[in-house]
């Protein structure tokens, strides 16, 4: 079923590894009292972004970005912890991550914690992907 998520996502997202060369654009999305800030990220199609992801909360987090059938999978999902795929990452508690992605298809991406019961208490957010 993971597999099947990741797939899905292949088709919109280009993963990106390490930093690499080049220009880059970052953001920074916060998490405090159970919220991510800014709500709304915007970010160019085609180029890489690093995204930073600050948690100032005392208890960890994920950031899952994707299409609905991604949010699908992990709502149901057993996974304990991410870190092995760019558009899924567990920040542990008073810590800051980084991710870079490459976004090559405009449109709307929700991201999304899928600990039990953070989405449902509002923890979520859009990531616009947006003609450079």
């Amino acid at each position: 079923m993971r597999g099947l998520g990741l797939l899905l996502i292949a088709g919109a997202v280009l993963l990106a590894g390490a930093c690499g060369g080049g220009q880059e654009g970052e953001a920074t999305i916060t998490i405090h009292y159970s919220a991510f800030q800014p709500q709304v990220l915007e970010v160019p199609a085609g180029q890489p972004v690093t995204i930073t992801l600050r948690n100032d909360d005392p208890i960890a987090h994920e950031w899952i970005v994707g299409t609905p059938d991604v949010h699908d999978v992990h709502r149901v999902g057993t996974e304990p912890f991410h870190g092995d795929v760019s558009t899924e990452v567990t920040i542990p508690a008073f810590t800051t991550l980084e991710t870079t992605l490459t976004f090559t298809e405009p449109g709307e991406y929700a991201f999304i914690c899928h600990l039990p019961g953070h989405e449902a208490y509002g923890m979520a957010g859009t990531l616009r992907v947006v003609d450079a």
